[in-house]
């Protein structure tokens, strides 16, 4: 299936969709495969208190900040979502994403269950997505596979996904990771889905039908 929304279909003000799914369900892969694909559609580069390694770039892939600075965004309402993982902040900056949308550009944002809640509180316009195993069986077994982790840490993932996927049910959309390429075309559709609303186009009515308002 080959689908592309180009450069001129750029929609009038740009969507923010939220992508979320427990460890192992592939969610990194779908984003990746859409950004290469979907034209008009950014990343969002999280702001994070941790030390920059090597070969990472700040503003790419992500914005460092001292946790004073982190803390000082914070107080202002200048994050749509934070959270603090161990000893670090990590967070999505509210002025990009808003400017990016404005110019039309379409943000996405990959980020967990609550990270999600906290976006869609202060933005309830954004679309939400959550990315599904088949069964807790096979996501096990794709955690097993990696042969990265111990089994006291599986066992931990595999709670984690869990709490994560206990909230599935308040997301706009759900999409089973069984199949890559099934679920791949499935993931796009939606973008595209969304970025060819009515409410998006009003440049398009007004090309066609020049005297509606």
């Amino acid at each position: 299936m080959s689908l592309n929304v180009d450069a001129w279909n750029k929609p009038d003000h740009g969507a923010l969709f939220i992508v979320t799914g427990a460890s192992g369900t592939g969610k990194t892969t779908l984003v990746k495969r859409a950004l290469s694909t979907i034209s008009n559609i950014q990343f969002s580069v999280s702001a994070t208190t941790r030390a920059k390694r090597d070969g990472e770039t700040d503003g790419k892939d992500y914005h460092f900040l001292e946790r004073s600075e982190f803390e000082r965004l914070k107080e202002n309402e200048a994050l749509l979502e934070w959270a603090q993982v161990y000893k670090n902040f990590y967070g999505t900056l509210r002025e990009p994403v808003l400017k990016a949308l404005r110019s039309g550009e379409s943000i996405l944002l990959e980020i967990d269950q609550q990270g999600a809640s906290q976006v869609k509180a202060q933005m309830p316009e954004a679309i939400s997505i959550f990315i599904l195993p088949p069964t807790m069986a096979s996501l096990e077994k794709r955690l097993r596979n990696r042969n990265t982790d111990s089994d006291e840490i599986i066992a931990r993932r595999l709670r984690e996904a869990q709490d994560q996927i206990d909230h599935c049910g308040s997301f706009d959309y759900l999409v089973i990771n069984d199949d890559l390429e099934s679920a791949s075309d499935q993931f796009m559709s939606i973008l595209i889905a969304e970025l060819l609303k009515r409410n998006r186009r009003d440049s398009w009515v007004q090309k066609f039908v020049p005297n509606k308002h």
